[in-house]
């Protein structure tokens, strides 16, 4: 029964859902309505050598919406964008939610196979390519330079809204694919909307703002955490193509940057940086890391670095929008390695198999309800059901909670490592190579062995010459004998997505069966 409402639900006429949301719905195209009406001469976002004020770029959205309905899409058809960051990128975001479409982005860096599913699997009906990875396209498709002409053209009336529901979905988010093939979440308008609220409380979001935006916008967390609610409030945003150090640590005093999110591995490349020590960063005042676990040895080395400057912890995923929890600066004393309590919209709960609740300090699965999140993935009902048993969304994260409510984060339930019957969460062992001065960056994983089921491997990127044996006997100083590495591999660099996530799958594949026996 559960799985025919979910695909029900998305069949509604246009008319019917306008017909069961009377008034004026809360929708992302009113987002930035709202702020344009009240700040319109402000600045709103830049990029390359352009500057939008509040007013240009509400009207720009509007161009945009009515040049994509002028081409014959209807309500609810599906937009695919396959792109880098840039103006144009927002602005289709922007004109889809207004035009009461769905706004499908794609990872730039997929390629091949994933690529064509990407492209494919919600079925769009139409598709934008940047024209610099074009040549990676093989189905139909048109230029994201159109959108920006038709953003400019004055000639063009901006499309008012109308029609368009608060739980009509807005966009199908495709999860990371760090351990299998990626699933669209479908978000509505009202999903992201309160996402952006819990954001604004969480988070301080304010219009003295003035944020640097970086990572990839197809990503959740650097649209939906930073740039959208930033537009919310009124704040100037700074939006770049990539996350280059040493452009960032420029524009930072240049631009008057208040604000970055990097996940951790960015900042493990920022602590590591040789400009970090000269760059002027005090106008810095908040500094947010989130989409994996980040190592407290390298958290201690930027908070000392940056003393003036607030740490926000933020954890979810791409199915609750995507914040779910947020460690505050004031907080990080002491629960260094918390992610905190649940923002304004979420609800958690930590439970067994059995969706049992567990005691303080007992490890369990933190499961969601909430009304920022999706109401299933496209295309797939089963595992939409399955997603939703018990009535709470299953996160797949292994956590345990304290007794004031604060969640800590052991693991991704599949990254955890079965050694000898024992489990033991990567990221403890982790924490403890990241503490020894030659290692920049290391991942844990386990590879198939004989013995023990799994055998734990670390693998390390250095800032300076060291060996496998050193490193193990390094490990005993502060793990028990089973969590102590059995074998250490060292790369150039740790496979990672766009958004900086490391992608352990293809640790797995490529060093699977190689495990030695140092340490046995």
């Amino acid at each position: 029964m559960r799985t025919r409402l979910l695909w029900e639900r998305q069949a509604r006429t246009k008319e019917t859902v306008a017909m069961t949301v009377p008034g004026y719905p809360s929708t992302v195209g009113r987002v930035l309505e709202r702020s344009a009406r009240r700040v319109p001469g402000r600045v709103a976002l830049t990029f390359a050598d352009r500057v939008w004020t509040y007013a240009d770029l509400d009207s720009a959205a509007g161009r945009v919406a009515a040049k994509l309905l002028g081409r014959g899409l209807v309500h609810g058809d599906r937009v695919a964008v396959f792109g880098k960051n840039s103006d144009a990128y927002l602005l289709l975001y922007l004109g889809c939610a207004r035009a009461g479409l769905v706004h499908v982005p794609v990872n730039f860096n997929a390629r091949g196979e994933e690529l064509e599913y990407l492209l494919t699997q919600s079925e769009p009906a139409v598709a934008f390519v940047d024209p610099a990875l074009a040549e990676h396209v093989k189905s139909e498709h048109e230029s994201t330079s159109d959108i920006l002409g038709w953003a400019l053209d004055t000639t063009l009336a901006p499309h008012e809204e109308s029609g368009v529901a608060d739980d009509d979905l807005v966009q199908l988010l495709y999860t990371s694919g760090t351990t299998s093939r990626p699933k669209g979440a479908m978000l509505t308008h009202r999903a992201l909307v309160h996402e952006y609220s819990s954001c604004i409380a969480a988070l301080d979001l304010s219009d003295r703002d003035v944020p640097l935006h970086a990572l990839p916008l197809y990503h959740s967390a650097q649209m939906h955490v930073f740039l959208m609610p930033g537009l919310a409030v009124g704040a100037t945003n700074h939006l770049v193509e990539a996350p280059d150090l040493g452009d960032i640590l420029a524009r930072i005093p240049r631009q008057g940057v208040t604000s970055l999110f990097f996940p951790p591995t960015v900042w493990v490349g920022l602590a590591n940086h040789p400009g970090l020590a000269e760059a002027d960063l005090s106008g810095l005042t908040k500094a947010y890391y989130g989409a994996s676990i980040m190592p407290v040895p390298v958290l201690e080395k930027l908070r000392e670095r940056l003393p003036g400057v607030g740490f926000y912890n933020c954890f979810g995923q791409s199915e609750i929008g995507p914040l779910a929890t947020v460690l505050r600066p004031e907080e990080h004393d002491a629960r260094p390695d918390s992610v905190g309590r649940p923002v304004l919209f979420v609800e958690t709960r930590v439970v067994d198999a059995e969706m049992n609740d567990l005691p303080p300090g007992e490890l369990g699965e933190v499961v969601y309800r909430s009304p920022q999140l999706c109401t299933g993935y496209w295309g797939k009902p089963e595992e939409s059901v399955e997603a939703f048993k018990g009535g709470w969304f299953h996160s797949g994260d292994l956590v345990r909670q304290d007794g004031e409510g604060y969640l800590f984060v052991v693991d991704r339930i599949k990254d955890v490592v079965n050694t000898g019957g024992v489990l033991v969460a990567s990221r403890e062992v982790e924490d403890a190579l990241y503490a020894h001065p030659a290692v920049a960056e290391v991942a844990v994983v386990g590879l198939p062995h004989e013995r023990w089921i799994e055998a734990i491997a670390a693998v390390v990127v250095v800032k300076e010459s060291v060996d496998e044996a050193e490193l193990i006997e390094f490990a005993k100083n502060s793990l028990a004998a089973h969590k102590v590495p059995k074998s250490v591999h060292f790369v150039g660099e740790l496979p990672k997505n766009a958004s900086g996530k490391l992608l352990k799958r293809e640790l797995r594949q490529q060093f699977g069966g190689s495990a030695s026996a140092i340490g046995v």
